[in-house]
């Protein structure tokens, strides 16, 4: 029998094409839903992901704030070019946290999943208040703003309870000490320097932009930059173990 002859039906009779159609997305749909209904969570469980300190929400924000979501992305795809030039391809733990997530649209700039710890704090410093300074060309515009104007708010403890309540798994005690780790966490020195340590492992606790006077916005733009990235070991994360 011809493929012809087999198809034939179909080819000739819409509304036997349409019924097929429909039986077939029906079946894909079954196949796509079904699982949600009996799977705990559809983001594999990554060990050293946590929620972000109050300092790297701050910067974050200022990050979508300033629309750097619209040239840089935080997704990098599982394709051997793009894991050969940025690092590791992204999880779905990564942005478990994330609301709205940052994984971008396009890239004018480079992907930024993999930057912390990539380039110095001084290095970023320089790169925001004058970008051509550093990377001759680029179109970037500069931030020297940041440098003097002061990062912490108010509302950044009605931030992290915004953010529970769409499942950030922060504690009470998280945000009653939201302002002090804010300001501790850049200043390594001080009394709660060791709290912002113990509540978010792995956090960089250091003046990030030099200058000790003030926890600018350039200080929390540069802690969620130096994060970005540096929570998960990829030397030791198996990525068959974790589809167990």
């Amino acid at each position: 029998m011809s493929v012809w002859a087999k198809h034939k039906v179909f080819e000739t009779k819409s509304l036997v094409l349409v019924i097929g159609i429909l039986v077939t997305v029906a079946i894909g749909g079954l196949v796509e839903i079904t699982p949600l209904f009996y799977l705990g969570s559809t983001i594999e469980k990554v060990q050293g992901m946590r929620p972000y300190s109050p300092l790297e929400l701050a910067g974050r924000n200022i990050y979508v704030r300033e629309g750097c979501y619209v040239c840089h992305s935080q997704m990098i795809r599982s394709l051997r070019d793009e894991v050969e030039r940025y690092g590791p391809y992204s999880l779905a733990a990564e942005s478990m946290y994330d609301h709205p997530f940052q994984w971008g649209s396009k890239r004018n700039g480079p992907d930024l999943a993999r930057v912390g710890g990539k380039y110095s704090d001084e290095w970023h410093v320089e790169h925001m208040i004058d970008p051509r300074g550093i990377v001759p060309g680029t179109i970037m515009p500069g931030y020297p703003f940041l440098m003097k104007t002061p990062a912490w708010r108010n509302d950044i403890a009605d931030d992290m309870r915004v953010n529970r309540m769409v499942g950030v798994p922060y504690t009470d005690a998280m945000i009653a000490a939201a302002k002090a780790d804010f300001e501790a966490q850049a200043n390594p020195d001080s009394d709660g320097a060791e709290a912002v340590a113990a509540r978010y492992p792995k956090a960089n606790i250091r003046d990030f932009d030099g200058d000790p006077s003030i926890v600018s916005e350039m200080d929390a733009l540069i802690a969620y930059l130096q994060m970005l990235g540096t929570l998960v070991d990829f030397s030791v994360y198996d990525a068959a173990e974790n589809l167990r």
